[in-house]
């Protein structure tokens, strides 16, 4: 890793000094252009070349700092499918270092398979692709309410579209209308949009969806994994009707985002056959004997 590492530094070092010589000779636009271009080729290279994802990651960092906010370009990790788009100056590759490089999901090594994941709370795909890769077998319904993210989203997973569902919606306790709240949640990038129910004086944004809607939807009987990470509207999920949903799931892994939430969530879960753990920011409920059932025909 040294090796590539001191190898990527060097190609670093090279690009920024051309970049610094070509701002003195072309206008912004086509320096911007130029600068994507060449990234793009380095990117090419350092995938042929094997680099692994905490490289790549390294590297891509870096070249971020160098263009405009925006700007797409694609990384890749052996956990994930095919090549995953980030957006420079954005949360995305923070996103991507939790997944590939910290491989925050490590938690679910052990199990064996999963027939039916669902992502509540997606970003921009990169945990969904993930659990893709990961279960081969397992279908999957990723839902995000940002459009943003959700652009990306459907980029980086259209190779699973035989196997993905992917809804721009909210996790909410019903259906019902949504928006995104102005109030700024944790830092405000683009991994942290919170909802909140409209007001019957507003239009919504988007639409609400529940935990028995996907599970309905998806025409299984139980949820392997149900991953959540929803910027505190996990707090209504459990509050509100989280009995007639929980008995149908065997794994949860779930990003509690403050105390209150995470009293909620107890609570909703007490009455239940499940060992909780933690894995970095994650909790972990697991059905000590859990049941895996086919899709209905």
């Amino acid at each position: 890793m040294g090796s590539a590492r001191d190898k990527a530094l060097c190609v670093y070092q090279s690009l920024s000094r051309r970049i610094v010589d070509e701002s003195n000779a072309r206008n912004i636009q086509t320096m911007d252009e130029s600068l994507t271009q060449r990234a793009r080729r380095i990117f090419a290279t350092a995938r042929l070349a094997g680099w692994s994802a905490p490289i790549t990651y390294w590297f891509a960092r870096r070249i971020s700092r160098l263009l405009p906010r925006g700007r797409k370009l694609s990384v890749r990790s052996r956990f994930a499918k095919g090549r995953l788009t980030f957006r420079t100056g954005t949360s995305d590759l923070d996103v991507f270092h939790q997944i590939f490089v910290d491989r925050e999901y490590r938690c679910l090594d052990d199990l064996a398979d999963a027939r039916l994941v669902i992502d509540c709370g997606a970003n921009v795909g990169y945990s969904a692709a993930y659990f893709l890769k990961r279960f081969p077998r397992c279908r999957l319904i990723a839902v995000e309410p940002e459009h943003g993210n959700f652009v990306i989203l459907r980029e980086n997973l259209r190779s699973f579209s035989d196997r993905c569902s992917m809804l721009q919606m909210g996790i909410w306790s019903r259906k019902v209308g949504l928006r995104i709240s102005e109030e700024k949640f944790g830092d405000g990038r683009e991994w942290a949009f919170s909802l909140e129910e409209a007001s019957p004086t507003e239009t919504a944004q988007i639409d609400g969806i529940d935990i028995p809607s996907l599970i309905q939807l998806s025409g299984c009987e139980r949820i392997s994994i149900l991953k959540i990470d929803i910027e505190g509207a996990e707090r209504r999920i459990f509050a509100e009707g989280a009995h007639e949903w929980l008995d149908r799931v065997d794994t949860l892994v779930i990003e509690l985002h403050g105390a209150e939430c995470q009293n909620v969530f107890e609570r909703a879960i007490a009455q239940y056959d499940f060992e909780l753990s933690t894995c970095d920011e994650l909790t972990i409920a697991r059905r000590r004997r859990p049941s895996i059932s086919p899709a209905k025909r």
